[in-house]
């Protein structure tokens, strides 16, 4: 993590961003995702237009970098550091409730391994309960899958990207552009998931649902107010399927479609 204190570097020096992604272990091109989102902007530029970063502005980005080591996503990253009500050691406190969870299960899943192995009469497979108690610990802490990641085709990627930000208020994301600036990946935030946005290929049979004249998934996103956002996605130009209803599978939800044809729908589970 970078350190702000690091005795490499003279202190209140100012620093050019390639010092600054180098410290830190970013890209340059992330940092120039930063500062568009609002994350961390450079506070002076040289008369050539180069980014010039401050110590107040490497204080922020450790800061940045230790929050993004917490687990957090940007989007509460930037509320964290702009929000003087924002409580640091209350997150601090649910990641050590989480940690101390997994470190429980983990003991008694120790004990019980320990105990099945110095049983006189080990049989564990005419034994279902153990068999059970074991595999329930053992899906409590195995993490052999870390993160889910959708991923939707567009023949436009940035035209997707801000209409998902704007009607759907998902995000914020990245975008990443190739050598000659064409937008060639794209991430936006949706909750706790992360969804990819991916350019059209013929070598791998990808067209975006506006090429293919229908799709063949839908994705769902989890919302606090089904009414609010769909009136919020109807004001921004989203395509309404159906307004909100309640579902008899116990659900509040509309659905819409976006510029290119996917289909979304935003719900929250009956009270």
């Amino acid at each position: 993590m970078l350190n702000p204190m690091s005795k490499k570097h003279t202190a209140n020096e100012d620093r050019a961003i390639g010092e600054i992604a180098s410290a830190a272990g970013l890209t340059i091109r992330t940092l120039h995702y930063y500062e568009e989102i609002g994350l961390l902007c450079a506070s002076k530029r040289t008369e050539a237009g180069h980014r010039i970063y401050t110590e107040a502005d490497v204080a922020r980005l450790y800061r940045i970098k230790m929050l993004r080591g917490f687990g957090l996503p940007l989007s509460e990253i930037v509320h964290a550091l702009d929000d003087p009500a924002w409580d640091l050691k209350g997150t601090m406190t649910s990641q050590l409730a989480e940690l101390e969870r997994r470190i429980a299960v983990e003991s008694r899943l120790r004990a019980r391994i320990k105990r099945l192995l110095s049983s006189e009469d080990f049989n564990l497979a005419n034994n279902s309960a153990d068999m059970l108690s074991l595999l329930e610990d053992m899906a409590m802490i195995e993490q052999t899958v870390e993160n889910r990641v959708s991923i939707l085709v567009y023949e436009d990627l940035e035209q997707a990207f801000r209409f998902l930000q704007d009607a759907f208020a998902l995000g914020p994301g990245e975008l990443r552009r190739d050598a000659d600036g064409t937008v060639e990946h794209g991430e936006i935030e949706a909750g706790n998931g992360v969804i990819w946005l991916h350019p059209e290929s013929g070598e791998f049979g990808l067209s975006s649902p506006r090429a293919l004249g229908g799709t063949s998934s839908t994705i769902a996103v989890m919302v606090a107010d089904v009414d609010a956002h769909f009136q919020h996605a109807r004001e921004y130009g989203a395509s309404i399927v159906y307004e909100p209803v309640d579902q008899p599978y116990g659900y509040r939800e509309y659905s819409a479609r976006d510029l290119e044809g996917h289909l979304w729908s935003f719900m929250k589970r009956l009270a």
